[in-house]
């Protein structure tokens, strides 16, 4: 699937979808999922419908035993040991920001 081609909200509700589709897969109920994970049947469905908090996308995860799934999801970035060594062993907090590429080219501030 062409993520980039897709709205934020039809991502939303392509997540939504695809978590419902593990809950019935795993035969739970709204209601059951709810309870497990202590939050209310309308944060489940909200969630299933794409509008839900990161917090509640978590809880559930874990309940439906799909937590490891985030590795593949949003992997974790890697140094080289190159990019290492030129840092010094420090590790990157901040973005620089678009202000050093944005110059203007003829020299002039307006």
């Amino acid at each position: 699937m062409d993520f980039y081609s897709l709205s934020d909200k039809a991502i939303g509700e392509e997540l939504g979808k695809r978590i419902k589709a593990l809950r019935l897969r795993k035969n739970i109920t709204q209601t059951e999922l709810a309870a497990a994970t202590t939050l209310s049947v309308n944060a489940i469905k909200s969630l299933e419908s794409g509008r839900g908090k990161l917090s509640t996308l978590t809880a559930v995860l874990r309940e439906l035993g799909a937590l490891d799934d985030l590795n593949s999801f949003i992997p974790e970035t890697s140094i080289s040991p190159i990019q290492l060594a030129k840092m010094q062993g420090k590790v990157r907090e901040r973005a620089s920001g678009g202000r050093l590429k944005n110059k203007p080219q003829d020299g002039t501030e307006w």
